[in-house]
């Protein structure tokens, strides 16, 4: 395992050893998987998006109880209970919040005032610009590549990444296909101060999905994720029962309201939380076809970091 850190803006802003952020990822991103990310050196998140109130307080307190290393909340503006959980994570000390899915503006003044460190997730480098006008700490630039709600405009993390750093002094945390130490290493190149992961980490023995989920993760193929429901709210899937639906209706030219129909609620939940997966909404990363195995996540965290040093070190000999 590794010892020996790596120094960025990302790191120092955070307090944190190595530039690896743990998405907050819905269903997955307990309190386990957050604590073994922390102390392994990283900075864990709590996936808020799919927590009620009383579930996130209990979450807040376990993840307490295991570390002391810094860690973070994931806010999706959109979900329903951010209203509720944000004042009840400032009044539980949280201090590191990564807001997502919806206007920075919605919760970036408030969390500031309470002396919070705030990240928000872009998908252009007009809104990082906007983010840094509103005082936002840090951007998450999220290609699309990545797994779950996607920006429309599609995106990859390699065309956008450095067009966030030309655009903003802040530093910049790269998201959508990071999986090991050489996409880690690519994303550093680019201008990057760190990354972002996600269904690496959903795949780790601390992970709060389903086995089945896992699985489902590890025999996937390299063109085995599709980007879904653009017209409703872009989602980066598996293919299966459930999205042979929703190609059929989009081919049919199924309106943005039947489509919500179709989607209904707790499709994510099904899949990802209760392993029903033919028919829930099977949520990973585009890189999901380079996984393989379901390790313990400092594991993950130690490899990647290592190999990112080993890439980077031979590219500097070029």
């Amino acid at each position: 395992m590794t010892m020996q850190g790596m120094d960025t803006p990302l790191t120092r802003l955070l307090g944190i050893r190595h530039p690896v952020i743990q998405a907050g990822m819905i269903w997955v991103s307990g309190a386990r998987l957050a604590a073994a990310v922390s102390e392994a050196g990283g900075l864990g998140t709590l996936g808020a998006g799919s927590m009620r109130p009383d579930v996130f307080l209990d979450q807040v307190r376990k993840l307490r109880a295991r570390t002391d290393k810094p860690w973070a909340v994931n806010l999706p503006v959109f979900y329903r209970h951010v209203p509720e959980i944000v004042p009840l994570a400032l009044r539980e000390g949280c201090r590191i919040f990564i807001t997502s899915a919806g206007n920075p503006a919605t919760w970036t003044p408030v969390l500031k005032d309470a002396g919070a460190t705030v990240l928000h997730v872009v998908a252009t480098a007009r809104q990082a610009a906007k983010c840094e006008a509103l005082g936002v700490d840090a951007v998450v630039a999220e290609g699309f590549e990545a797994g779950g709600h996607n920006g429309p405009d599609e995106l990859t993390t390699m065309v956008l990444v450095p067009q966030v750093v030309r655009a903003v002094s802040l530093p910049v945390v790269a998201a959508g296909g990071i999986v090991d130490g050489r996409t880690m290493a690519a994303a550093l190149a680019l201008g990057a101060a760190g990354v972002q992961v996600g269904t690496r980490f959903a795949c780790t023995v601390e992970s709060s999905a389903h086995e089945a989920y896992k699985q489902a993760i590890v025999e996937a193929g390299e063109i085995d994720t599709v980007l879904a429901l653009k017209s409703v709210m872009p989602v980066r899937l598996l293919k299966n029962a459930f999205w042979e639906q929703v190609r059929a209706a989009e081919a049919r030219g199924a309106s943005p309201e039947e489509l919500r129909d179709l989607l209904g609620t707790g499709r994510p939940r099904q899949a990802i939380h209760l392993g029903a997966l033919p028919d829930g909404e099977i949520e990973v990363g585009q890189a999901v076809g380079a996984i393989r195995d379901v390790p313990a996540a400092a594991d993950v965290l130690a490899g990647m970091v290592d190999e990112a040093r080993i890439v980077l070190q031979g590219l500097a000999r070029l």
